[in-house]
């Protein structure tokens, strides 16, 4: 029994670093502030204030156009 549990925990393991090596990185976008009209770059929204105001973009300054690779 515990040679079939070693086995299973194995096989999770490794199909959960396949699954994480798939993923490709989120985008990031500029967000504005609807008040004081700030600009910050994230890859989600701040909050319910912030409108989505340029993007995508591939990196976290917000400077290279494009969704990243």
């Amino acid at each position: 029994m515990k040679r079939r549990s070693l086995k299973l925990a194995a096989l999770v393991v490794a199909l959960a670093a396949a699954w994480a090596a798939y993923a490709s990185a989120a985008p990031w976008y500029r967000w504005q502030h609807r008040i004081n009209h700030t600009i910050l770059c994230s890859q989600n929204s701040p909050g319910d204030i912030w409108d989505k105001f340029q993007g995508p973009y591939s990196d976290s300054r917000c400077r290279k156009e494009g969704v990243p690779q």
